[in-house]
């Protein structure tokens, strides 16, 4: 495999550069000198900021983009291995690297270089940490799957020895990421068009805990359950975060809520009380991604001040419970909850929040996640006042499952919670129109393109 050197500046193509991951990495290689050359369907924002920074862009994806004097060509999962630029640079012998696999390259070359994974709180827990480490004045690298506003983007591209990054394990990407720091969030059952079971699922997240160096670390959620099969044996710090402070180093106490549901509470690590963390974001979930982010920054020297200044600072990315705006006195409120536990999370949240009747029009994301886990949403959207189902988002699927939204009503239905089903989004929007009464809460849910409809109705 090509083996990435900062201090040896190459030439790099880019398949599929204008992508927001693949932007990333390309950016992060013209800061370090490293020539770029990539493809793309179309010019876009993303591309014309590339360009501007000295890469050379092609709006097609031949053979002749190809030259023999690229060192290692780097393509996204996307990409099928019958495309020209492939198969010419197998032709002319020249490396490649998928994106997961080019990401651990450069990850080598950080001497504390972050990992943070999980089935749920990868975006939020990267970005709270990033808040952090950017009060600690670390000038960091940062990497993470969704905007955040303090760096105006999803890429920051930082001088210092450290770099912080999402790692997902779907189709088991981040095994081939190299951390000096590992964060394991949580793991449930996702993904399952890629993994057999749970059991295929905890094995990859003990794989990815192995690949934290000796000398590293490993922060971990210590209500996983059976947490030994993921710490055993690993000669690195691990250090445990939870809702129990009999078996973590770092929990909580006196966890309070005002009236917009966001938490406060009292830190406790080692069985003593350090400091009162006020989060600006909302949900109990997030004082348990806070503790992460916390134990991850004490590993590295960063100050209570500091993370106390940054977890403050921090409001949330963008479709984490965003408040988008009111219409006749409904809030509303979007959120990419699209898995039965985040679905929960953000329901049990939304119920700290101001309202009289609460509204979730929810998305499906993907046939396969809703037939694997078809009881759980409807157990998890139950807790709803009302639901309102719009279809299945496909997203890289397609419909062969025989599984819709009249499933996941039929599930809701068993529970007695209201709920509703209309096939586009402009019924949706037309029965909310006529059903929510001024004081309502509507949360638009899903990872695909929901947002649209409270977007619609707030007239954006």
């Amino acid at each position: 495999m090509y083996n990435l050197d900062f201090n040896t500046p190459a030439n790099l193509h880019f398949t599929g550069i204008g992508g927001i991951s693949m932007s990333a990495l390309a950016e992060i290689m013209i800061s370090r000198g490293f020539t770029v050359t990539g493809s793309d369907s179309h010019e876009s924002k993303i591309t014309d900021h590339l360009e501007s920074l000295g890469a050379k862009i092609f709006y097609n994806q031949v053979a002749g983009n190809i030259s023999s004097d690229i060192d290692v060509l780097i393509y996204t999962a996307a990409i099928k291995q019958d495309n020209p630029e492939l198969v010419k640079a197998k032709e002319l012998g020249i490396p490649l690297l998928t994106r997961a696999e080019f990401l651990g390259q450069i990850m080598l070359n950080y001497p504390m270089a972050i990992g943070v994974s999980g089935t749920h709180g990868k975006t939020t827990t990267t970005s709270m940490l990033s808040q952090i480490m950017l009060e600690g004045n670390t000038d960091p690298t940062i990497l993470v799957g969704g905007i955040m506003p303090a760096i105006h983007g999803n890429t920051r591209v930082g001088h210092s020895d450290k770099l912080i990054t999402e790692a997902c394990e779907y189709t088991n990407s981040f095994l081939s990421f190299k951390p000096n720091m590992a964060i394991i969030l949580n793991v449930a059952a996702d993904h399952l068009d890629f993994f057999k079971d749970l059991d295929d699922i905890r094995h990859s997240f003990r794989k990815f805990a192995e690949l934290v160096p000796d000398d590293g670390f490993l922060v971990i959620n210590s209500d996983i359950d059976n947490l030994e099969y993921f710490t055993d044996g690993l000669k690195c710090k691990v250090i445990t975060v939870g809702s129990d402070p009999a078996k973590s180093d770092y929990s909580a106490t006196n966890i309070e809520f005002d009236q917009f549901a966001k938490g406060s509470y009292d830190l406790v690590v080692n069985g003593e009380k350090s400091f009162h963390v006020a989060l600006n974001v909302t949900g109990e979930h997030n004082i348990y991604n806070s503790l992460a982010a916390i134990a991850a920054a004490h590993a590295m020297g960063i100050s209570d001040e500091n993370i106390k200044a940054g977890l403050t600072q921090y409001g949330g990315t963008d479709r984490r419970f965003q408040y988008k705006g009111k219409v006749g006195d409904v809030t509303i409120i979007d959120d990419y909850a699209h898995h039965p536990d985040e679905i929960t999370a953000t329901i049990k949240t939304a119920k700290h929040y101001p309202h009289k009747k609460m509204w979730v029009v929810f998305q499906p994301h993907t046939y396969s996640r809703t037939k694997s886990l078809l009881p759980e949403f409807g157990k998890a959207l139950k807790e709803a006042d009302a639901v309102v189902l719009a279809d299945i988002y496909a997203a890289r699927e397609k419909d062969t499952l025989g599984v819709s939204s009249l499933d996941v009503k039929k599930e809701i239905e068993k529970y007695g919670t209201e709920v509703h089903y209309y096939p586009s989004f402009s019924e949706i929007e037309n029965f909310l129109l006529e059903s929510c009464s001024p004081g309502d809460l509507l949360i638009t849910m899903g990872a695909g393109d929901v947002v649209k409809i409270g977007e619609h109705l707030l007239g954006k």
